[in-house]
């Protein structure tokens, strides 16, 4: 039998019925799918301890078999007890286990279990209570003891013995099989051999060989994902793209010499490495990342507008309505008569700035789509709406994607693919990414970074406020909304949820900020009550007080986005549509209710709101859960900080590895067992430098079979499908 054909052979040919069902409810069925499950976890039995032997106090382990069970109900406590009879070979000993519960239906006569506890006294006699225990074949009590015991994941109706068994149908009669890492990466990097490796995971003799096995499976992860990153480098550099450079006198130039701000450095060494890519005859693609209010539109303007000096158009692709009007109206603004064409006032080689979304009225729209497809507009910022048949553009040159993470891959081609050759192509993201994520889950793209903030920013303050410790302070935080408007600034205050439907009738709340195990909480905040609120407040007399939501008509919600740019409106109370894009110099406070109801990232591109001018700023995080909750640790990180990406990291650390790669837009689990792209930053540049040398020489991997077909699986299986976040 070719190892081929051993790896996809059906279970149901070697296992027993009852152990062939378990496996399958974990969807495992051939030898290859029960091979690559592997242990979650080792134990150590150490030496087995006789039961004629068992010193009071101490821990010990034993292998023992069941020979009696009897359950009954203490008159005394009224407590469940199962009183459990064990028999080790030489003699016998009762534990005690109460309120059983399942232990009734596992430790049945004739089982054989591992069985580890404290010795405890009761009535001068060695007594065990409540031992931890799992179930083994008793010819197996031996080898346990000596050596480190594997522990799989399991489900309903599997044992972990099982499962052992299973695994050793196979591991030890293994033929040679092809292996992803070739033998020359494995020499320089030492890991282990594949056949080694599945023999050194399943059945260790001693912890330094599941270790070393677990490094190998880890490395062949992140090589296998980095290869197939290198080849979607290597092919983009095969599509033809035009060059878009500036040209002398041209709208850049003119932009650059009216601009009321210098650039900061950081954003003058990322506008040279665009400009370096798009004068190249193949696509960017490339990731900006930045802090909130670091300038990364300007950055991405000044790229647009070098593309328009070059005879062609850009798109920019915003997620929601109130960020792509936010963004038509400051960059109209930034570029003044600039953006005026055929207007009275426009500057000679001034183009159009058009904007599309899905719910303009008829007339409003017809005009825009007009501008786009004639070449008048030479900047087309719009949402979803870009993405339809009808919109069709004359010469697309260049696309950049705002908060990329709201969009899937099949969008961002759609608008790729209305250009006549391959526009080169910007995501822009505004929540800070770890290098090992960059490298993972947007491996195929350069990256830049945007740190350093504009000069004339003051820094915000932030603090918490527990509610619960110190309630009187939700009257301070109205007097301070107050003292802010007479000062002539002005406020956002932000609610989890609109209020005129159930709890969670706010899509734009990040419904998972709160891991599973915060306590129970009273409902959250909602925009209509604390609206109410707010007006009916004797102290906030004469504010014009007004709310902004998606359920809001998108006409109306631009006409009060525009009056709070203005200064017209004192106070905005919204929901999380104000999260990104909104750029109110004039605003100096936050006040966030229910904060502990968002997640870190979106915690702090709200605190972003606020700081855009140079009055002092200040963000409130009110919260109503208790000191030393996860939920109220996660506030205290984001007060106690303003770096976006020191915080990036402490939200990624609390996530699951499916939430980081992606799991949402994939439809399935993370595909890793053990790599982690939070932890293995060593790793993964080590194999991303692997794989890139080895693409260099042979970009089709022609000459490594076992690296193809390991390729071959992530493409079919859709394992991949986090690679399409960008």
């Amino acid at each position: 039998m070719t190892s081929g054909n051993l790896l996809d052979e059906p279970l149901k040919r070697s296992v027993d019925a009852k152990t062939l069902k378990g496996l399958e409810n974990l969807g495992i069925s051939t030898v290859r799918e029960l091979l690559w499950h592997f242990p979650r976890r080792y134990m150590h039995l150490g030496e087995l301890t006789p039961l004629t032997e068992l010193p009071i106090g101490e821990q010990v382990t034993f292998v023992a078999k069941v020979v009696g069970t009897k359950l009954f109900t203490s008159s005394r406590t009224h407590t469940q007890v199962y009183k459990v009879t064990l028999h080790d070979g030489a003699t016998s000993h009762e534990v005690s286990f109460f309120n059983p519960r399942k232990i009734v239906h596992v430790l049945r006569e004739g089982t054989t279990a591992v069985f580890s506890a404290e010795v405890g006294v009761f009535n001068r006699k060695a007594q065990l209570t409540h031992p931890d225990f799992f179930l083994v074949d008793a010819s197996q009590a031996e080898e346990f003891a000596q050596s480190p015991y594997p522990v799989y994941p399991l489900t309903k109706g599997l044992k972990n013995h099982q499962v052992v068994n299973a695994v050793r149908l196979f591991v030890d009669v293994l033929p040679e099989l092809p292996d992803p890492i070739p033998h020359g990466v494995r020499s320089r990097r030492v890991v282990m051999g594949l056949v080694p490796a599945l023999r050194a995971i399943h059945r260790p003799r001693e912890d330094k060989d599941w270790q070393q096995a677990r490094h190998r499976f880890r490395f062949e992860e992140a090589f296998v994902l980095q290869v197939a990153l290198a080849q979607r480098r290597a092919a983009d550099r095969l599509v033809t793209a035009t060059p878009r450079r500036p040209v002398a006198g041209g709208l850049l130039e003119a932009f650059d010499a009216q601009l009321p701000f210098e650039l900061t450095e950081g954003q003058k060494q990322v506008a040279a490495q665009i400009a370096e890519d798009m004068a190249r005859d193949w696509p960017m693609q490339r990731l900006l990342q930045g802090e909130v209010g670091s300038g990364k539109t300007v950055v991405a303007l000044r790229a647009m507008l070098s593309v328009v000096d070059a005879g062609a158009q850009a798109a920019l692709l915003a997620p929601t309505e109130v960020l792509a009007a936010q963004h038509h109206r400051s960059i109209s603004a930034l570029l003044g008569p600039l953006a005026e064409a055929g207007m009275l006032g426009g500057a000679d080689n001034a183009t159009k700035i058009a904007l599309l979304t899905g719910s303009q009225t008829t007339a409003t729209r017809r005009k825009a789509l007009l501008d786009v497809v004639s070449g008048d507009a030479g900047i087309v910022v719009g949402t979803h709406a870009l993405l339809q048949d009808k919109v069709e553009f004359r010469d697309l040159g260049m696309v950049v994607v705002d908060e990329q993470h709201r969009f899937g891959v099949e969008q961002r081609d759609a608008l790729r693919e209305k250009g006549k050759v391959a526009p080169h192509v910007l995501v822009m993201t505004a929540t800070p990414i770890p290098r090992t994520v960059a490298m993972t889950v947007f491996g195929d793209l350069e990256t830049s970074t945007l740190r350093e903030l504009p000069k004339g920013r003051t820094p915000i303050t932030t603090h918490l406020v527990p509610l619960l410790e110190k309630p009187t302070w939700q009257e301070r935080i109205w007097r301070r909304i107050r003292e802010e408007a007479d000062a002539a600034h002005q406020v956002f205050v932000v609610c989890p949820r609109i209020g005129d439907g159930p709890e969670t009738d706010e899509p734009d709340a990040d419904s998972g900020a709160a891991p599973e195990g915060d306590e129970a909480r009273p409902p959250s905040r909602a925009v209509v009550e604390v609206l109410e609120e707010l007006r009916d407040r004797p102290e906030l007399a004469g504010l014009r007080i007004e709310p902004l939501h998606g359920r809001i008509p998108v006409e109306e919600r631009e006409a009060t986005m525009q009056s709070f740019a203005a200064g017209d409106v004192d106070v905005l109370v919204a929901t999380t549509v104000v999260e990104v894009g909104v750029d109110v110099p004039n605003a100096t406070l936050m006040v966030i209710l229910d904060a502990d109801r968002f997640g870190i990232s979106q915690l702090h591109q709200l605190r972003g709101r606020v700081g855009r001018g140079s009055a002092a700023s200040l963000c409130l995080l009110v919260t109503r859960v208790e000191n030393g909750t996860p939920a109220y640790e996660r506030l205290a990180a984001v007060a106690a900080t303003l770096d976006g990406f020191e915080l990036a990291g402490v939200d990624l650390d609390q996530r699951r590895e499916g939430d980081v790669l992606g799991k949402a837009q994939s439809g399935g689990r993370s595909s890793l067992k053990l790599l982690r792209v939070l932890r293995d930053e060593d790793l993964i540049d080590a194999a991303r430098h692997e794989a890139m040398a080895l693409v260099a020489q042979d970009p089709d991997v022609e000459g490594h079979p076992g690296l193809r077909a390991a390729l071959d699986e992530l493409l079919e299986e859709g394992k991949d499908a986090f690679l399409e976040r960008t």
